[in-house]
C-alpha cells in the first residue's frame, strides 16, 4: 500500500483520484441502500438476502437433547449476495482503521515510504487476525472441537452448521474478497500486485474449499492455528518498526511457524488418511454434500501439503535474508569500533609526543631552570 497524499484541491467528480479519496463514503452509501431496503415491504425480501444469512433449517427439540429448537444452516448460491454486502462492510472498516488509527501513528513516527506501506499492511492484518483468532477460538470451545479431535471427521458430511460457524466463513470470504478492490484504493505498486493476488488467492482457495466441501470443522481449526502464527508475525513487525532493536518477537514467531506447519500436516493426514478413509459412506453424492471419495481426499491433502511446502520455502528464504543482513552488518560495526579505538590511541600518542617535545625543548623543565640560574 502506498502513501495516500491528501491535497487541498478537489479532484473532478468520478475521476480516479476522487474515487480513491472518497471510496469509503461511496461504499458506505452503497451499504446504506441495502439497510434502507429492509424498511420497505417491497424491497425487504431482496435486501434480506444481502444482510442476513440464508438457508436455515430448524430442527425440532427432542426429549433426549434439549427442550429448545435448534437452527442450523447450509450453503447455497444466495450466500454470494451476503458475501458481497459484508465485503462492503469490510472496506468501510478498513478505511476507518486506516484513517483513525494507522495514519495518526504514521504521522507521529515519520516512516519512510517502504516502512509506511509495510506498517499499514501489518496494522490491518494484525487487527483482522486477532479478531478472527478470538472469534474462531470461541466457536471451537463452544462446539467442543478442541476436547474431541474426532469431531473433525465424525458425522461427515457437515452440511448443517451453527449460525456462528456459517457467519464466520461468510466474513472470512468477504474480507479476502475485499482485498482485491483495496489494491486499487490503496494505490498498490505494480511490482507488488502479483504477490498480493497470489497471497489473497491462496486464502480464498482454501477457505472456499473447506466451506464448499463441507470440511468446516477442519477448516476452522487450521484457520485459527494459522491466524495465530500470522498475528504474532505482524504484531512483531509493528514493534520492530517502532524500535528496530526489537527482535524477540521474530524468534518466537519462527519457532511457532514451524510448529504450526507440522501441526497442520498432522491434523490433515489424520483427517483424510485416518478418519475419512475409514468412514462407511465413501460415495460421491452432491445432493447430500458427501465428497468423501479417494480422489477428493488425495486432491485436498495434496493442496494442503503443497501450500505448506510453499510457505516453508518462503519462510526459509526470509530467514536466510535476515541472516545475511545480520552477518553483513556485524563486520561494519566491528570495523567502526576498531577505527574509533585506533583514533583514540593515535590521539594519546600525539599528546604524548607533544608533551615529549615540550619537555625536550626545556620550556617548562625544572632542570633547564636550574641551568639558567647557574
Amino acid at each position: 500500500m502506498a502513501i495516500r497524499k491528501k491535497s487541498n484541491k478537489n479532484p473532478p467528480v468520478l475521476s480516479h483520484e476522487f474515487i480513491v479519496q472518497n471510496h469509503a463514503d461511496i461504499v458506505s452509501c452503497m451499504a446504506m441502500i441495502f439497510l434502507l431496503g429492509l424498511m420497505f415491504e417491497i424491497t425487504a425480501k431482496a435486501a434480506v438476502i444481502f444482510v442476513t444469512l440464508q438457508y436455515n433449517v430448524t430442527i425440532p427439540a427432542t426429549e433426549e437433547q434439549s427442550a429448545e429448537t435448534i437452527s442450523l444452516y447450509h450453503y447455497g448460491i444466495k450466500d454470494l449476495a451476503t458475501i458481497f454486502f459484508y465485503m462492503l462492510v469490510a472496506i468501510i472498516i478498513h478505511a476507518i482503521i486506516q484513517e483513525y488509527v494507522l495514519d495518526k501513528i504514521n504521522r507521529k513516527m515519520h516512516f519512510s515510504k517502504t516502512k509506511h506501506s509495510k506498517f499499514n499492511e501489518s496494522g490491518q492484518l494484525s487487527a483482522f487476525y486477532l479478531f478472527s483468532c478470538v472469534w474462531g477460538t470461541s466457536i471451537l470451545v463452544s462446539e467442543n472441537y478442541i476436547s474431541d479431535p474426532t469431531s473433525l471427521w465424525r458425522d461427515y458430511p457437515h452440511t448443517l452448521i451453527p449460525f456462528q460457524m456459517k457467519f464466520f466463513y461468510i466474513l472470512q470470504l468477504a474480507y479476502w474478497f475485499h482485498a482485491f478492490p483495496e489494491l486499487y484504493f490503496q494505490k498498490t505498486k505494480k511490482e507488488d500486485i502479483f504477490r498480493q493476488i497470489v497471497y489473497i488467492g491462496l486464502y480464498l482457495f482454501h477457505i472456499a474449499g473447506a466451506y464448499l466441501l463441507n470440511l468446516t470443522h477442519l477448516g476452522l481449526v487450521l484457520l485459527v492455528l494459522h491466524y495465530f502464527v500470522e498475528f504474532l508475525f505482524h504484531i512483531s513487525r509493528l514493534f520492530y518498526f517502532s524500535d528496530e532493536k526489537y527482535q524477540k518477537g521474530f524468534s518466537l514467531w519462527a519457532v511457532l511457524f514451524v510448529l504450526g506447519r507440522l501441526l497442520t500436516l498432522i491434523l490433515s493426514v489424520l483427517t483424510f488418511g485416518f478418519g475419512l478413509a475409514r468412514a462407511e459412506d465413501q460415495q460421491l453424492n452432491f445432493s447430500t454434500g458427501n465428497f468423501n471419495v479417494l480422489a477428493v481426499r488425495i486432491s485436498v491433502l495434496a493442496s494442503i501439503c503443497m501450500t505448506q511446502a510453499f510457505m516453508m520455502w518462503k519462510f526459509i528464504n526470509f530467514q536466510l535474508r535476515r541472516w545475511r543482513e545480520h552477518s553483513s552488518s556485524q563486520p561494519q560495526s566491528v570495523k567502526k569500533k576498531f577505527v574509533s579505538a585506533k583514533g583514540k590511541t593515535s590521539r594519546k600518542e600525539r599528546e604524548n609526543g607533544i608533551n615529549g617535545t615540550v619537555t625536550s625543548n626545556g620550556a617548562d623543565s625544572p632542570r633547564s631552570r636550574k641551568d639558567k640560574s647557574s
